[in-house]
């Protein structure tokens, strides 16, 4: 019931009092009521991205109640904690904290499993959601920004991840921090005064440990923390691709308002994600530092294997030769490191830049709403397809050791087999997939000309046997008919039209090639046209 004032007039609720009072000094009613009500469309594959994004706060709530009760020192001292095994154990004050929060704070076990857990399932969410992007061609104009926050995010993720789960200081840890200064002596010249900077004097020095966590709960986070907002700011104001069909253009969105039904289901969906991790983490554990004991650089734990999106470095290091040079000034460059430092960033590079090599490619300057089928831009789906290949091929090699222990294989075989298919495999990959893809716009130029197969088998009048077709329905139609299939760039005239030669740059043709292979007859099946559509359906075509 409502209050009345000294004048007899209602007073409004509290509530609203207060929201007025806001609006008259922020201007945000006007803003809030047209952006709440901006529509998204709908489609699973973008829960990808929603998982991604749930797990990165997860881990920020997670990683604030560590910080609580961890200490970043590198001090040695001698445990007695609740611990038995590790009682009078020689640890440093890293280790020892992440034995107490394991054991001795109050849901400080299960807060380490599901920080880890969420981690290892944010870098996941966004490997297969920048994937999706891609596969869909959701990174074209106006989006290529964007399409390189993620790539950022996915970088920062891993290295932010590597600095989280060597700071407790143990066996396993110390061994991938061990690894990271080989990689950091490798580099000519500069690599001893890097490694000694980085770690305060000879490995493992005194610094290590302290230095990362400042990496970890402050410098990259608040970096990643910045690269989410920028990225979800511009998904609002580009506004969301969405799947083609029926009604779908580039000049709407059709789906759901923000509010409030997408919030109503991002807001369920992120408690079951988090309930998820949460059943994850009580049930499985991982990274169990107190088995492997504190780092000691005399020891190097057995079937030491990194988290996963690290295992690709791994695997260069392990499979590539021990080529040394020593040049004449006494320097010794270590290829069997050097090597595989520089493909790396180059592999994950290579992803990065590819929204503009396609761009390029096309010269394609409109803007695109509407997603691709994979099927439909056979070269780009083949080339991601290679990339992953390449990418797994590597991780073989990673846990060579793992792999020659639990197959009963040669670790010699299994690493010559990494060295070969490093080069081979992503060809391979890349070959059968265009195939797989154009059979597939085969098979679908063949369903909109003659329709779909029924299996039922007719007698003709003069004895021949035919399946009957049933024709697709207008939506169907359309949606097999309505992506665009760029032409096949050409080279101009040798000559203009005064006859003069015309200067074609070395570029340009190596651009009109690359189309070709994209946009010509071996890269992609022509749809077919309404003309032809018309013929069959007249009588006058192939039945």
């Amino acid at each position: 019931m409502s209050k009345t004032n000294a004048s007899g007039r209602s007073k409004a609720p509290g509530g609203e009092r207060i929201a007025d009072w806001a609006d008259g000094r922020l201007g945000i009613y006007k803003g809030a009521k047209k952006n709440l009500r901006k529509v998204f469309p709908d489609h699973w594959s973008f829960l990808l991205g929603e998982i991604a994004l749930y797990s990165f706060i997860i881990i920020i709530l997670t990683g604030v109640y560590l910080t609580m009760f961890f200490k970043p020192s590198m001090a040695e001292v001698h445990y007695h904690g609740s611990y038995v095994p590790m009682q009078g154990v020689i640890m440093s004050e890293a280790y020892a904290s992440t034995l107490d929060i394991s054991f001795d704070v109050r849901g400080g076990l299960l807060m380490r499993q599901i920080h880890h857990w969420a981690a290892l399932i944010f870098l996941v969410a966004m490997f297969v959601h920048m994937m999706r992007v891609f596969f869909t061609g959701a990174f074209r104009k106006p989006r290529e920004l964007n399409w390189l926050f993620g790539f950022l995010l996915l970088v920062l993720g891993m290295f932010t991840g590597f600095t989280g789960y060597s700071l407790p200081d143990d066996l396993l840890s110390g061994t991938g921090v061990r690894f990271m200064e080989g990689a950091i002596l490798a580099v000519p010249l500069v690599g001893t005064y890097l490694a000694m900077f980085l770690y305060g004097g000879e490995f493992p020095g005194t610094d290590i440990i302290p230095r990362f966590f400042t990496f970890h709960v402050l410098l990259l986070p608040g970096i990643m923390l910045g690269l989410v907002v920028a990225h979800l700011i511009l998904v609002f104001y580009h506004k969301h691709t969405q799947y083609p069909g029926a009604g779908r253009t580039n000049n709407n969105v059709v789906g759901f308002p923000l509010m409030p039904v997408y919030m109503a289901k991002a807001g369920g969906f992120f408690f079951l994600v988090f309930g998820l991790i949460a059943i994850i983490s009580a049930t499985f554990t991982i990274n169990a530092v107190w088995v492997l004991g504190p780092y000691r650089p005399d020891l190097v734990s057995t079937n030491a294997q990194p988290d996963w999106y690290m295992g690709f470095s791994e695997g260069l290091i392990r499979v590539m030769p021990g080529w040394e040079w020593v040049i004449p000034t006494g320097h010794t460059l270590n290829f069997g490191v050097l090597v595989p430092l520089m493909i790396f960033p180059l592999v994950l590079a290579s992803i990065a830049v590819y929204p503009f090599f396609e761009a390029w490619v096309t010269k394609d300057k409109r803007e695109h709403h509407l997603l691709d089928r994979p099927r439909n831009a056979p070269t780009r789906t083949a080339f991601g397809a290679a990339w992953i290949s390449w990418y797994f091929v590597m991780l073989v090699g990673g846990g060579n050791d793992l792999w020659a222990i639990h197959f009963d294989l040669s670790i010699n075989a299994i690493t010559w087999f990494v060295r070969i298919g490093f080069f081979v495999v992503p060809v391979l990959v890349f070959i059968v997939t265009r195939r797989i893809c154009l059979g597939l716009q085969r098979r679908d130029r063949e369903k909109v000309l003659h329709g779909r197969e029924t299996g039922i088998i007719k007698r003709l009048p003069h004895g021949e046997f035919v399946e009957v077709h049933e024709p697709l329905s207008r939506e169907q139609l359309h949606y097999l008919t309505q992506h665009d299939q760029p032409k096949p760039a050409e080279l101009p005239a040798a000559v203009d039209e005064n006859g003069v030669e015309r200067k074609v740059g070395r570029l340009e043709k190596l651009r009109v090639k690359i189309s070709q292979g994209y946009f010509g007859p071996s890269g992609q099946i022509e749809k077919p046209t309404a003309e032809e559509y018309k013929a069959i359906q007249s009588g006058h075509g192939h039945h």
